[in-house]
């Protein structure tokens, strides 16, 4: 049975987290070996992905469970060090799935490539020029890329845009065209960059200037993916806490967020707590990802918030999130990294779009697990709890050894590694 309701996954043994996960889902014997042995990325496939490759970098990969997202059930695969991530987005998610699930949508899959041009000695008639031979240079950009036509995407619009027209800087005045390409299922980075770069010889003679820089964009908003999640107050409540008060708080701490970029950058890196490890596991640019939903968030010219928080007429928490999201699902890593095709298999998507999707969602219930913690106990009960392991081994704990120092740091209330060192030395005594 594909369910992301599994209690008590979290008391298992790695092995046995594995082996129901086995039962599962299926893998290919490769897919396996991968699975069950020490070496997730053999050094013989790191060194054809980047230079100078010396190892493995490894991160704890985890699952986000309880998923319930357009009626589908997701097991989530996270690659991320940092302590209570995993934990508090399976959390929400729980929460959120006894209220109906997560309701999300996704705009085509249009990404942009750009041209910039320089030096064109009428910079108004150099753009008419451009927009004269629009569908000539379309039909360019997709002879230069033909598979991507076959599959149903391919470069499909064009606009041209003068910037810095009043400068008086010979460097400062530039015409710049955004091509839009349908990218289907890839992350299209290197679709992208071919085509612009096909079309730099004519777009030269159409203007009379010379081309400089001819790259994808990593603002990908014409490529957005949107969840939604709505909240009774009876789900919301907490110890010493109604569900009211939770939900008042969670709104009050939205509306600091969008109203203090200081604020915002810290609510923001907690949504990207929740969608980077996703990112990461399913093989794809987290940077590019990063990048795009930070420009995202300050589209009004003003940074803010990348959720927001309200309360409907029945009085339940409505929660929202809207980004950038240029993943894929085939391409890149995607296709050699042996971890990230075990986290597609898992993950179960069957496009890009869906893909994102499942990753603003995961974002959206990472943002109402840290809003909820800080607006009730605070943020460092819980995170410190599981932060507690890393600090005993730090200390030198290891084996059963762990979870005993752990327990010790919390009970003790100083959860640093030189109490941790003092607990370890009397324990071995």
């Amino acid at each position: 049975m594909n369910t992301s309701r599994i209690p008590g996954f979290y008391n298992m043994t790695v092995e046995e987290r594995r082996e129901l996960l086995m039962d599962m889902h299926t893998f290919t014997e490769e897919e396996k070996a991968h699975f069950f042995s020490g070496e997730a990325l053999p050094a013989e496939t790191a060194d054809k992905m980047i230079e100078n490759v010396i190892g493995t970098f490894p991160l704890p990969l985890g699952l986000g469970l309880n998923f319930l997202i357009n009626g589908k059930e997701y097991k989530v695969p996270m690659a991320v060090e940092e302590p209570s991530v995993v934990a508090s987005a399976s959390y929400i998610a729980k929460m959120v799935r006894e209220a109906g699930g997560f309701t999300t949508e996704a705009t085509e899959r249009v990404m942009i490539g750009q041209i910039q041009i320089v030096g064109s000695p009428d910079i108004q008639a150099a753009k008419e020029a451009l927009l004269n031979e629009k569908e000539s240079l379309i039909e360019d950009a997709n002879a230069a890329y033909p598979s991507l036509v076959a599959r149903g995407g391919g470069a499909e619009d064009l606009e041209v845009r003068i910037l810095n027209e009043a400068s008086d800087s010979p460097y400062g005045q530039m015409i710049v065209l955004h091509l839009y390409i349908n990218t289907c299922d890839a992350m299209g980075a290197n679709i992208i960059n071919t085509m612009v770069e096909s079309l730099a010889p004519t777009v030269e003679k159409l203007t009379s200037g010379k081309v400089y820089l001819r790259i994808l964009s990593n603002y990908a908003d014409k490529c957005l993916a949107r969840a939604r999640c709505v909240i009774p107050p009876a789900l919301l409540e907490s110890e010493g806490f109604t569900g009211e008060e939770v939900r008042d708080g969670v709104v009050h701490a939205f509306e600091f967020a969008a109203s203090d970029p200081y604020r915002a950058v810290t609510h923001n890196k907690g949504i990207m707590n929740g969608i980077d490890p996703i990112v990461i596991a399913t093989g794809n640019d987290w940077r590019a990802v990063e990048a795009g939903a930070h420009a995202y968030a300050a589209r009004s010219g003003r940074y803010s918030s990348m959720t927001t928080w309200s309360t409907d007429e029945a009085g339940n928490l409505v929660g929202e999130l809207e980004l950038p999201m240029s993943v894929g699902t085939v391409g890149g890593a995607i296709r050699v990294h042996p971890m990230a095709k075990i986290a597609h298999s898992i993950l179960d998507v069957e496009s890009a779009r869906e893909l994102a999707q499942v990753i603003v969602s995961v974002g959206l219930a990472q943002n109402l697990g840290a809003l909820k913690a800080l607006v009730t106990d605070g943020i460092q009960k819980g995170h410190m709890a599981l932060h507690s392991r890393s600090v005993a081994i730090a200390a030198g704990a290891n084996g059963e050894m762990i979870d005993i120092i752990a327990e010790q740091l919390i009970k003790a209330k100083e959860i640093r590694v030189g109490k941790a060192k003092e607990l370890v030395e009397n324990h071995t005594k």
